[in-house]
């Protein structure tokens, strides 16, 4: 395994860090409020250290303005709930009912959803006007989500890509939150005849087919490749609902891991393993079809395990991957997975956007493999492989992310994480003077889930109650 373990890290020891991050963190956030011109659209990645729009799709704005929450939720300090509040209500109704894009998760659980959980656990003060506005746009956005639907052969189906009916991401793993809290709070999809389309029904069997066509087992179907492999796109024939061929968007290859799709699968799997486990008696229904209760937790743990283990064989060792496993370059740099990631190298960029997904994915299922009983308590210290490797994983890029050369200390940049990449393949990704590949800018998703992984960790360690995007059962 090329990650260098340290089992004498803890959140306790990680606190010093974390509260340089949020200390960092406000100045950030406060500069992109007072520059962006948000007729621009939405802020993507910087470019020379400011925030810039890259029209693709519109899945980064919940970000923007979930960050000033989670920085409210962590520091208490009321600046960030106003510009989180404000922009939420202002700005964020086009994303709820955006029937083009899979990313309702992202944009609408990250404000709404953060907004309506702050409410919940008395962060701030309950407002039954506040709380019913959100409750309607995230049963919106759940039921809009699942609308985009495709059909396979064997009668089951999955939430399709913006890219058209035939192209599952493994994206969307992540992005089912929209469906898991609009189920639970009591919403339908209202389809044709008047028919009720449940919501965990639909999550249910978008996570099964993820985790049967997008990732790789090294066995059966896939004994000509090796456990944990992730396809970023998996294409299928509308017509006939087969599957057709792998594929990807944002990596190099079908037949390599894009590294950021591989952290999406990790976190994706983990927390909808902890949302499965409190799911009232009374949905077991749902679940027979994939063998009940068991069944699901056996593919999806088994999905979540996989790819863990993946990440953390491909990673280097202070637990930063490179971008994609199989991109053309990484000969060139030797046996670099011994190594520290080296974000200045002259031949393939490094994603921290990937390890800061990746190592909270990590910390929720080792979490979930130690205590599989509660999701709401963090589990006994000392418990054994593979939790506490999980969990050690977790902390050790944390630990990473929180220094130089990745903690982003320049009060000139707006952007909190340095060296994340967004698309190489088509080169969106600006290469500084001197350099051979990109280096030194940030991501508005790589940010998000810096300060959700270091909120998720602060927490822990001051006692309080497990962050979790759902209501506890």
């Amino acid at each position: 395994m090329p990650i260098t373990l340290d089992p004498h890290l803890s959140p306790q020891k990680l606190v010093p860090k974390i509260e340089r991050l949020f200390e960092l963190s406000a100045a950030k956030i406060l500069s992109l409020e007072r520059t962006w011109k948000p007729e621009q659209g939405a802020p993507v990645f910087t470019v020379h250290g400011r925030y810039t729009t890259r029209g693709w799709t519109e899945w980064t704005q919940g970000f923007q303005y979930g960050s000033a929450l989670l920085q409210f939720d962590a520091t208490g300090d009321d600046r960030f709930l106003e510009i989180g509040r404000r922009n939420t209500v202002e700005r964020m109704a086009p994303h709820v009912s955006h029937v083009g894009v899979h990313d309702h998760g992202f944009n609408n659980v990250s404000t709404y959803g953060n907004l309506r959980r702050l409410m919940r656990e008395g962060k701030i003060p309950a407002n039954d006007g506040e709380r019913k506005f959100c409750e309607i746009a995230l049963k919106v956005s759940g039921a809009v989500q699942a609308a985009r639907w495709t059909r396979l052969a064997d009668g089951t189906g999955f939430i399709h890509s913006f890219n058209g009916p035939h192209s599952l991401f493994i994206d969307t793993i992540r992005s089912l939150r929209s469906l898991a809290v609009a189920h639970q709070l009591g919403h339908v999809l209202m389809g044709e005849q008047e028919a009720k389309i449940s919501l965990l029904g639909r999550l249910l069997e978008h996570a099964l087919n993820t985790a049967r066509f997008n990732i790789y087992y090294g066995q059966d179907r896939d004994a000509y490749d090796v456990r944990g492999r992730v396809a970023h796109e998996a294409i299928f024939n509308v017509a006939s609902g087969t599957f057709r061929c792998p594929n990807s968007q944002q990596g190099y290859s079908p037949f390599s891991t894009w590294t950021r799709g591989l952290a999406w699968a990790i976190l994706g799997f983990a927390e909808q393993l902890e949302f499965f486990r409190g799911c009232p008696r009374e949905h077991a229904a749902e679940f027979l079809p994939a063998g009940g209760r068991p069944g699901v937790r056996r593919v999806l743990t088994n999905a979540a395990t996989a790819t863990a283990d993946f990440y953390l064989a491909n990673c280097c060792a202070d637990g930063v991957p490179m971008w994609d496993t199989g991109a053309p370059n990484l000969h060139r740099l030797g046996d670099y997975s011994k190594k520290p990631a080296d974000p200045y190298n002259r031949w393939e960029p490094v994603d921290s956007s990937a390890a800061a997904i990746a190592a909270q994915g990590l910390w929720r299922l080792g979490n979930f493999l130690a205590r599989p009983a509660s999701v709401l308590r963090p589990p006994v210290s000392g418990v054994g492989p593979p939790a506490s490797r999980y969990r050690l994983a977790a902390l050790t890029i944390a630990h990473t992310l929180l220094s130089e050369p990745y903690l982003s200390t320049d009060p000139n940049h707006q952007g909190l994480i340095l060296h994340s990449v967004y698309h190489c393949p088509n080169g969106w990704d600006r290469i500084a003077p001197g350099q051979r590949v990109p280096n030194g800018e940030s991501s508005m998703w790589g940010d998000y889930h810096a300060r959700e992984l270091a909120l998720l960790l602060w927490r822990e360690a001051r006692g309080e109650s497990y962050l979790t995007f759902f209501d506890s059962f």
